[in-house]
């Protein structure tokens, strides 16, 4: 058996229409998985549904949908099943982050953020738990962050809502395992995204402390983070959950 052969299994990743969640999508689709791709923005998704498709026939799929609304969160189960009929995998990867000093944050940014990287995360894996639960196995991904780990005075809701994913990962994993739902996280570090396009020129001295503490020597690209994707999607990590894969060239342990 070819531990980490994803044929015939579906994935379900939010935010997977850019940056990391399009990385991980394009890793998914070479070892054999269908994707469908969850954004807000219709013609970015539509973009990058082609994208993949160009390459690979057939193997993706987008949804349109906010998961900040419980309304869509529902939608998106039913029409992601519909789709290829399963769904095996969930990638919860969509986020935002709002770049204010906290006494200058307003309590719509705080709940704006904790919503979109923290609430719908929950929610969402609470709405597919029955679907893995008759289908006998799941696993479930969620992106953390650097923030996950260490705090910010410049993205404080952020942070707070990254270091809660890796708890809600600990604690869902503990909480499935006996249906065989592998819950696990991915932190990445440093990339280049659009999240993080605006630090070079909004912060320049940050931007240059952050890649001189990169061993590797460089932020990295969506694709870096593909293949940790694919290893907890796999077979090969049955037996790995409630753990967190830190992704970041180096940046933590320097």
């Amino acid at each position: 058996m070819d531990l980490f052969d994803l044929a015939g299994k579906t994935a379900l990743i939010t935010g997977g229409n850019g940056g990391l969640g399009l990385g991980m999508a394009k890793g998914l689709v070479n070892y054999g998985c269908q994707v469908i791709l969850v954004g807000r923005n219709e013609e970015k998704l539509s973009r990058s549904v082609s994208d993949i498709n160009q390459d690979f026939s057939n193997m993706a799929h987008g949804l349109v949908g906010d998961v900040n609304s419980d309304d869509d969160l529902g939608q998106i189960v039913v029409d992601g099943l519909n789709v290829w009929g399963s769904i095996d995998i969930l990638i919860n990867n969509a986020g935002i982050s709002i770049r204010k000093q906290p006494q200058d944050l307003l309590d719509d940014d705080w709940d704006n953020v904790l919503n979109t990287n923290l609430t719908s995360v929950f929610k969402l894996s609470k709405l597919m738990y029955p679907h893995f639960v008759s289908i006998g196995h799941g696993k479930i991904i969620n992106i953390g962050s650097m923030y996950s780990i260490f705090g910010s005075d410049w993205v404080v809701p952020y942070s707070a809502s990254k270091g809660a994913v890796i708890q809600l990962t600990k604690s869902l994993a503990v909480a499935w395992a006996e249906k065989n739902i592998q819950v696990n996280a991915i932190i990445p570090g440093w990339f280049e995204t659009d999240l993080t396009a605006s630090i070079p020129t909004l912060d320049p001295t940050r931007y240059e402390k952050i890649s001189n503490r990169i061993p590797t020597g460089k932020w990295g690209i969506p694709e870096d983070i593909a293949g940790t994707a694919v290893f907890l999607s796999s077979p090969g990590s049955d037996y790995i959950t409630g753990t967190s894969v830190i992704v970041d060239g180096g940046y933590s342990a320097s």
